[in-house]
Order: structure tokens, then C-alpha cells, then sequence
């Protein structure tokens, strides 16, 4: 059986500058399919937050709406030029702030939506007051790689996926995974890399 350690994210190979922000000047080229891709991508990660921060339900489909229209128009502030820097982190500010918005918009109403303690979860969210706002955890980056995963698996055969899968996010040595399918260690190695050499040119280093 896979050991716990399956659900690990892969470790894309390092990109240097002229491919750590495809996508994102695919964007600011006004690329729809490009933002399509990033909404797909931290989708699920910005209601995260936006729960983490007490906001759920319709509330949360509008206000996911409206970082991704900020985010969308402020894109030129974005940038990647000191340490610590990332698209993760700055999306999350953006999210951050919207939350505390709608609790000021929202102070005065009825507590619908998690009342006292939902407020208090703002003090929980990523990059909140108590937060760092370098410090994600790590299962924000398992949850991306998987969601970046998906978005890529139809664009390999089934054979190819599977010897990937394998051989990067379950750890398996070469050899084995090289006599379940069939290949030389250098096929599953050729595989493991059209997979790889996909994820970077998609995402890049937009989740890092």
C-alpha cells in the first residue's frame, strides 16, 4: 500500500526567470483562458480563507468574486523581485482585506453568517493579525499542487499519468514502477518529466 507520505506535493524542477511568471504575463496580456486558469487553480484556496475569516455560503461566492476582480485589476502591483515574495502571499492579502471589509460592511446586521465566532476567526486567517504572513501551511501547498494536478491530467494519456503518479507523487522507486508498465527506468523518467516540464509551464511559480 502507499505510505502516509503519498500526499505529498511533487517538487516541480526549478524554473528561472523567463518561466516563473508565465501565466502571469499571460494575464496581464489580457489572456482570459490565462485568468480562467488562476481562478480555477486558488479557487477552492480563496473560500478557504474566506471561511477561515467566518465568510461562507452566497456571502462567500460574491466576496470570491470580488478578490478575483481585484486581484485581476491590480495585477501590475504583483511582483516577485524580493524574498518571500509570491502570488500565493499577495492573493492572500487581497483576500484578507476583503474579509475584513465585509465585517465592517456587515458590523451593524444581524450575525448571520458565524456571528461572534466567526469574527473571531478573523484573528485565524491567513495573514491575519495573529498570523505570519510568510507562514502558510503546508496544507495550502498539498491542496495546490493537487489542484494544479488536475488541471493538467487530461492533457496526458492515462499510461503516462500513471507512471508519473507513481514514480513522483507516491515515491515509488523507478525500477518498480519501470516493470508495472512495462519500460525501461528511462521511460518512466521521460514520463515523469513531460509531466513536470507541463506543471511548470502552466503554473510556473505562482504557487512557491
Amino acid at each position: 500500500m502507499p505510505s502516509a507520505d503519498n500526499d505529498r506535493p511533487p517538487r516541480p524542477p526549478p524554473t528561472g526567470p523567463a518561466t516563473s511568471l508565465t501565466l502571469v504575463q499571460r494575464i496581464r496580456d489580457k489572456d482570459q483562458g490565462a485568468w480562467r486558469r488562476v481562478t480555477e487553480l486558488y479557487g477552492p484556496l480563496v473560500y478557504y480563507w474566506c471561511a477561515r475569516g467566518g465568510v461562507r455560503g452566497e456571502a462567500a461566492d460574491d466576496l470570491a468574486q470580488e478578490v478575483f476582480l481585484a486581484a485581476f485589476t491590480s495585477l501590475e502591483q504583483f511582483r516577485r523581485d524580493r524574498p518571500g515574495h509570491s502570488f500565493r502571499g499577495w492573493l492572500r492579502g487581497i483576500t484578507r482585506h476583503h474579509v475584513l471589509t465585509y465585517w465592517r460592511r456587515h458590523r451593524d446586521r444581524p450575525q448571520a453568517v458565524g456571528g461572534t465566532e466567526a469574527r473571531g476567526r478573523l484573528e485565524e486567517l491567513p495573514g491575519g493579525p495573529a498570523a505570519d504572513e510568510e507562514d502558510d501551511p503546508p496544507a495550502e501547498l498539498r491542496a495546490l499542487y493537487r489542484r494544479a494536478l488536475e488541471l493538467i491530467r487530461t492533457d496526458f494519456e492515462e499510461r503516462t499519468w500513471q507512471m508519473f503518479w507513481q514514480a513522483v507523487v507516491e515515491e515509488r522507486p523507478l525500477d518498480e514502477v519501470a516493470a508495472r508498465f512495462g519500460v525501461t527506468a528511462n521511460g518512466v523518467r521521460k514520463s515523469k518529466s513531460r509531466v513536470l516540464q507541463r506543471l511548470r509551464a502552466e503554473i510556473g511559480q505562482l504557487i512557491d
